[in-house]
């Protein structure tokens, strides 16, 4: 199950294609609705609770009910995510002290490494265990941190390396996961395996094919041709 705890900046449900559901996390947050009303079916069947969009469906919003709606949802799901906003801020500490684990989630650049060490000191704070690293949009670039200066600096296990690739931001436009709009992308292999080590499952990762759009129409009138001539 699948929660967006960033109710003043939330966009899990556009990229999820839950856009304009009737009820949301913020009205359980405001006493107006019941939280099961509230959980949708995304895509590939996992269950999705958003926060809405809505500016109007903050004013309400008491926050502190956060804690016990995760827990009246454990005996019904096997893994909880909560997608925290990022920062420091009152509902990015709500969201990561009703959490038992963390993951945290950076980019190979000093200043959101610096931000990751904050974001790991207060999680150790509040008795959140930190699982590891996992480093978003990477590429080949001299001026970007290696992936053992990040494991040094943060002083955690790196748990996946997703690459930058464009297909995300294409996928995000239809309202797709990345991993079921294009499985030819580069970032499927590293995202399905860091789910199975989440579930502690072994993954055998898959040969995606790495040809582009140009070869593929290359090779399609080359193969008309040789058909025409023969």
């Amino acid at each position: 199950m699948l929660i967006d705890a960033d109710v003043a900046m939330a966009n899990l449900e556009l990229v999820m294609g839950l856009e304009d559901e009737p009820v949301t996390l913020n009205d359980v947050l405001s006493g107006d609705a019941d939280i099961q009303d509230a959980i949708y079916e995304g895509p590939g069947g996992v269950k999705v609770i958003p926060a809405g969009i809505p500016l109007e469906s903050l004013q309400n919003v008491k926050l502190n009910r956060l804690g016990e709606i995760i827990g009246s949802l454990l005996p019904q799901t096997d893994i909880i995510l909560i997608d925290a906003p990022a920062g420091l801020g009152k509902n990015a500490l709500i969201a990561i002290e009703n959490a038992n684990e963390m993951i945290l989630v950076t980019t190979p650049e000093i200043p959101s490494i610096s931000d990751a060490l904050k974001t790991k000191q207060v999680a150790s704070k509040l008795g959140v265990d930190v699982l590891g690293v996992v480093v978003n949009r990477d590429r080949s670039d001299k001026i970007l941190l290696t992936t053992k200066e990040i494991e040094i600096v943060l002083k955690l296990p790196l748990l996946a390396k997703i690459p930058e690739d464009p297909e995300v931001s294409r996928s995000a436009a239809f309202a797709k996961p990345i991993i079921i709009k294009n499985p030819n992308s580069t970032t499927y292999n590293p995202i399905m395996q860091l789910a199975a080590r989440i579930v502690d499952k072994h993954y055998q990762a898959v040969e995606t094919d790495k040809k582009g759009l140009i070869s593929k129409l290359i090779e399609g009138i080359m193969g008309k041709k040789e058909n025409i001539t023969a």
